[in-house]
């Protein structure tokens, strides 16, 4: 017996020019959302590769309408003993990642539930982790990737008390990104997460909207919070048009305050981040940011800067480092996954005042996820490069 689940979603209406640039991103009305999503059928170049590692122990068929529609529906069947997942056996480049249609469908524990996965969310740590560079305190090989989910509950653990069977949720299924992440990730058709990392999905997006945000939101809140940022104080962030930069934006003018927003982008890029809530959009091919008389009290590096962003802080304010290098007073952190930050952001998801920007390449098909990884290696991505639907 299958059930659907309906998930509403709004009507967007959107403009967007793409950009080649490194910091690529959209140029729009304030009017739009940000959401960008090209509606089109793209055409099936990648040829699934079957991987050698079936029966793994670790979804969706899901039937979505397009964003410019009323609703958006997943079907919910019995839970069947294996899944489709992309899985990587060795460390490498993009050409490791294998496709298999065998992968045992994970247990679920006390405090997890089990999500069919509608659509799922690349990261840089998806890449990196890929590439070996924490292979120290990595899960053992092979790995299914993903970090990023929204889907439906199908089951639930004897001790969770938050969720039951359908409900539609988010959330970044790994609370620490680079210590002992999940073998069995979100690029499958099932995902075991525990309670405590997910939320309810805002009642305003699609899956598509929900998946591009747990990781990105998490880390722009907590870097944040880090730095001591608070209502009056005034905020540089650097390449404001990526999946955390445009959200720290957001989040710096609508959830903590901020007195002045200022955020660099490339040319084409300027109104977007005006878009998003920045006073001040800078044109780094135009201007050094660190040049400016204008100090400021936080300096949000997502783009590897440290060296400069150090020069446009005002004495005594912080610079927080996602990536690079780390010059003194700047620090760096990893974000630790909580679905209370999730639940305590919802309301300014759902009241528009902190909205997904979504990749206009995407969303990619599950049977491009090579593609998809390829492309937010080139650096070019607007915002979050998205996976669905999930067969």
């Amino acid at each position: 017996m299958e059930t659907m689940v309906a998930s509403t979603t709004c009507k967007l209406t959107l403009t967007a020019f793409h950009s080649l640039s490194s910091t690529a991103s959209q140029t729009f009305s304030p009017k739009f959302s940000f959401s960008f999503r090209e509606n089109k059928q793209r055409k099936n170049t990648h040829t699934l590769k079957q991987a050698s590692f079936s029966r793994l122990p670790l979804g969706v068929r899901a039937n979505s309408q397009a964003a410019s529609t009323a609703s958006q529906a997943v079907k919910v069947g019995a839970i069947p003993s294996e899944m489709k997942a992309w899985v990587y056996g060795e460390y490498g480049g993009v050409d490791v990642l294998k496709f298999d249609e065998k992968v045992t469908v994970p247990q679920v524990k006390e405090d997890q539930v089990l999500i069919k996965v509608a659509a799922a969310a690349l990261n840089p740590v998806d890449a990196k982790r890929r590439q070996g560079k924490f292979k120290a305190t990595d899960s053992p090989l092979p790995t299914v990737p993903g970090y990023d989910v929204a889907g439906v509950v199908v089951k639930v653990g004897s001790q969770v008390k938050e969720f039951k069977e359908g409900d539609e949720v988010y959330g970044d299924i790994n609370e620490k990104a680079l210590e002992g992440p999940k073998q069995f990730g979100s690029l499958a058709e099932y995902t075991a997460v525990e309670e405590k990392l997910l939320a309810l999905k805002p009642k305003n997006l699609d899956f598509i909207q929900a998946a591009s945000l747990p990781l990105a939101i998490e880390t722009a809140y907590e870097g944040l919070e880090r730095t001591g940022f608070s209502s009056g104080k005034s905020i540089l962030v650097l390449n404001g048009s990526g999946g955390v930069g445009s959200l720290v934006i957001q989040l710096a003018k609508q959830v903590f305050g901020a007195s002045k927003v200022a955020a660099t982008s490339g040319t084409r890029n300027l109104e977007l981040l005006k878009s998003l809530g920045a006073d001040l959009a800078i044109d780094y091919t135009k201007e050094n940011f660190e040049d400016l008389p204008e100090k400021f009290d936080v300096v949000y590096d997502a783009i590897g800067q440290c060296d400069r962003a150090v020069k446009a802080v005002k004495e005594g304010g912080a610079v927080v480092a996602l990536t690079g290098a780390v010059t003194p007073p700047g620090f760096r952190f990893v974000v630790t996954s909580n679905g209370a930050v999730l639940k305590k952001l919802n309301p300014y998801l759902e009241s528009g005042k902190v909205k997904p920007v979504v990749d206009p390449k995407g969303p990619f098909p599950f049977s491009e996820v090579a593609e998809a990884f390829s492309y937010i290696e080139t650096n070019r991505a607007t915002g979050k490069v998205v996976i669905h639907p999930i067969p």
